[in-house]
């Protein structure tokens, strides 16, 4: 008899491969398992366990597996479903899908190793490179492709390894390595010969001469009085002394080394009260629970700083309470940082942190302890990444700032929307799910409306604090009384000396990053591009360069003009970074901080800055967006908006939705604790509708106005889109391809196809970009038009011409 299991393998291939495995295998393996296999001509992939059958393969030869890597399934079968579920529905393949859910570290990759065939002895017949790779192989017994790489300076050098294959000079193996390692803490004991008071005295006297050494003795005995394991970290400090002299101790065999395995991350923190809500909130809890009892998903809109997040935490209770686990999830890294300070002190050791942030091997054991159902892993924080993690009890999960563009996946694949995801994990789990926004996105408010989710508001702020009060300032009027100071207006230096000198702090919002986006000749008015994209350099001041933010291309700033040699270079516009320097000259006595990409760059970037404004370290933090994700500082009493037009004033559907979420948002950093805040909007049009509306944190405005414009030009949340891109560095192929592509498609869907469009930046890293949408009427089946989607692409694929563009579906682009 002939066992076969299917594995879902981590490349972007739709399909899942079979091998073959003994009997005894067979017996061992289960679902979610994950094994060697070779795949291709040498390469060796970690398969992972999909199906366990003994139907053999009719097309091909099912090949055996190298080696079992686990003892249980790494994967159950609750995440195996959820992941058919989204390469599915997002039109990826399961393997991608895979890829993106486990620690890179559990995916074992191979590693070439290349080895010195002894026989060969013709060393004349090789080229220049071929003999320095063969002459490092007489030194060392084996050489890796990185090595090689290194040793030639070259990146291309597999070409010159087969040849030395060719010539039977060299032969090759794949080895596989494990990466993950855990982290060992060592202790010291007192070895087991000396155990009795006798015996210690005894032991005194013998070191009488090694003063080092009996202080260490001395210092050992003195902290085992506390009956606790002791590390050899804390005894060295105690009695200071270094690591050597406890390693003599332990060569004369009077202590011994043991080690401890630990995780990397522990949160300390009592388990204190939770605090008590107040009638408003308490009115909203209760709701949402009467709530669940119908709708599986329930939207809570609450208005900046209403004190959502202490509702979260009673429902966090309930759940913990009935033994399940709970997902919270975040937008964005900076946020998580504030929230687990807040969740420490009433969860203390139950809360996990996911992120990218964290290292490989911090992941690794957050995923074994949910896997595990740890107690340590009861409530995940997590930015979307975490919904791929092996829950197997889950209760709750929570979408905090339901709205933000954070949650959607653009690149690489799967390209998922974790707030939608999340939604379908839940039902899997037959869990609730509540997704909060004080600023709703239009989809979620609108099944809100249509009784799909669940419904609860929460409209008065934590403390009964006013709302803040909103100015709009029109920058075109002070430019003509020449009422304006660099960026800002005499309004807005007024309003920030007003902060200042009540001791309170300001926070200034600019979605630019850098010095200013545009550098000009004023002679000829050429100003410097990327080579590899379709885009202007930012300067950044600070390290006098220019830097492009899609490909990371950086040169210095030129002393003259490129095009006609005139020095007169000039900046347009204005980032984060000039704002900071502006800010210095006119308020040198304060301490200005500045939060974008650039500044919170390491692991602890982000508690870093946030941590200095909380303490009041910093009077003034200037920031792009990070700044308006639900973060809660109580001392600010002033926001400003230098440049609100940038955000209106842009090529897609949902830039007014976005421009009013985004403008709400951080306007809600303001007044949070005692007072009435401040806003302060700088704008060249003061009578843009959404402007207003969020002068006036009109929602359902805004929601009505938006939505009517929706149904009008046919766009979600009354109709679905897929947007097709094609990307390649030849600009001819790209266009003949979407040519072909808009024919195919406009036979199948008629006029729902839009396009084919060029985005604005049309070429990033020398790859041309042309893109298609397809719109679906909400009567169409979804399953049908995916379908044909896919016929269509694998044709294309089939056209030899075709065949090297990149051809990248994402479903539901917004």
């Amino acid at each position: 008899m002939i066992y076969f299991i299917d594995l879902i393998l981590p490349i972007p291939i739709p399909k899942t491969f079979t091998y073959s495995v003994t009997e005894e295998e067979f017996n061992f393996l289960k679902k979610g398992m994950r094994v060697a296999v070779s795949f291709g001509k040498s390469k060796i992939f970690t398969g992972l366990v999909f199906n366990i059958h003994k139907t053999s393969p009719t097309l091909y030869e099912a090949k055996e597996i190298h080696q079992i890597l686990d003892e249980v399934p790494l994967v159950n079968e609750m995440q195996l479903q959820h992941w058919q579920w989204t390469a599915n529905y997002y039109m990826c393949s399961l393997g991608d899908v895979y890829r993106a859910s486990l620690p890179s570290s559990f995916l074992l990759e191979s590693e070439t190793i290349i080895l010195k065939n002894e026989t060969f002895s013709e060393e004349s017949i090789l080229a220049d490179d071929e003999f320095l790779i063969f002459e490092a192989l007489q030194h060392q017994s084996q050489l890796t492709i990185h090595q090689v790489v290194d040793i030639l300076g070259k990146k291309k050098v597999m070409p010159i390894v087969n040849e030395l294959i060719k010539k039977s000079a060299v032969t090759i193996k794949e080895e596989i390595y494990e990466q993950y390692k855990p982290k060992l803490v060592k202790y010291v004991r007192l070895h087991s010969d000396y155990s009795s008071d006798d015996s210690l005295n005894k032991l005194l006297e013998e070191l009488s001469r090694a003063k080092k050494q009996r202080e260490a003795v001395l210092g050992f005995f003195q902290l085992s009085s506390s009956k606790k394991p002791i590390k050899a970290k804390d005894l060295e400090k105690k009695v200071n002394v270094s690591s050597s002299i406890l390693k003599s101790l332990v060569d004369k065999n009077i202590f011994e080394f043991y080690h401890i395995q630990t995780d990397r991350i522990s949160f300390k923190g009592g388990t204190n009260d939770l605090k008590k809500l107040n009638e408003f909130q308490e009115k909203a809890f209760c709701d949402i629970k009467e709530s669940f009892k119908e709708k599986d998903v329930t939207l809570l809109h609450g208005i900046t700083s209403s004190g959502k997040t202490e509702v979260y935490t009673k429902l966090i209770q309930e759940i913990l309470d009935t033994g399940k686990q709970v997902l919270f999830l975040l937008p964005e890294i900076a946020l998580t940082t504030q929230i687990i300070t807040r969740l420490q002190v009433y969860f203390g050791n139950k809360i996990s942190v996911f992120h990218s942030k964290y290292s490989m091997n911090e992941r690794v054991e957050v995923w074994n302890n949910v896997l595990e159902n740890k107690p340590k892993a009861q409530i995940i924080l997590g930015a979307r990444s975490s919904i791929f993690l092996p829950f197997s009890n889950l209760g709750l999960i929570i979408v905090d700032e339901e709205h933000e563009t954070s949650y959607k996946q653009f690149e690489p694949s799967p390209r998922y929307n974790a707030r939608d995801a999340a939604i379908v994990l839940a039902k899997f789990h037959n869990a609730k799910i509540l997704l909060g926004s004080a600023t709703p996105s239009l989809e979620s408010y609108f099944n809100a409306q249509q009784k799909k989710y669940g419904f609860i508001e929460l409209n008065r702020r934590f403390g009964n604090v006013q709302l803040p009060k909103i100015q709009l300032i029109d920058v075109k009027e002070k430019h003509r009384k020449k009422e304006m100071k660099g960026h800002f207006s005499d309004t807005m230096l007024k309003l920030i000396e007003e902060a200042l000198d009540l001791k309170e702090q300001v926070i200034l919002f600019q979605n630019r990053r850098g010095f200013s986006p545009v550098v000009e000749c004023k002679t000829c008015g050429v100003s410097p591009q990327c080579p590899n994209c379709d885009v202007s350099l930012t300067y950044h001041k600070f390290r006098h360069e220019l830097r492009c933010h899609y490909c990371n291309y950086q040169r210095a700033m030129p002393n003259s003009c490129g095009a006609c040699g005139s020095n007169t270079l000039d900046t347009k516009g204005f980032g984060t970074e000039q704002i900071e320097l502006e800010l210095k000259e006119l308020f040198p006595d304060f301490k200005i901080g500045r939060m974008d990409l650039d500044t919170t760059r390491g692991k602890f970037g982000y508690q870093k800055i946030i941590g200095a404004f909380e303490a009041r370290e910093i009077d003034i933090l200037v920031g792009t967006q990070m700044l308006s994700k639900g973060l809660d500082f109580n001392n600010v009493s002033l926001v400003g908006i230098l440049n609100a037009d940038s955000m209106l004033n842009f090529p897609d559907f949902r830039a007014h939705e976005r421009a009013y979420q985004m403008m709400v948002q951080v306007s809600g950093r303001s007044g949070r604790s005692k007072k009435q805040g401040n806003v302060a909007i700088q704008t060249y049009n003061s009578y843009h509708q959404i402007l207003q509306q969020v002068s006036t944190t009109a929602y359902l405005e805004m929601y009505k106005e938006q939505l009517q414009e929706r149904w009008q030009y046919k766009y979600p949340p009354y109709y679905r889109l897929i947007k097709i891109t094609l990307k390649h560095k030849d600009y001819n192929k790209v266009d003949s391809g979407i040519n072909w592509l808009f024919k195919a498609l406009y036979t199948s869907f008629g006029e729902h196809v839009l396009g084919p469009t060029a985005p604005a930046v049309s070429r990033i890293r020398n790859q041309y970009i042309k893109n298609l949408i397809i719109k679906i009427p909400p009567k169409q089946s979804l399953k049908m038009t995916k379908n044909q989607v896919f016929k269509i692409k694998n044709t294309f694929e089939a056209v030899k011409d075709f065949r090297p563009i990149r051809f990248i579906i994402d479903v539901d682009a917004y």
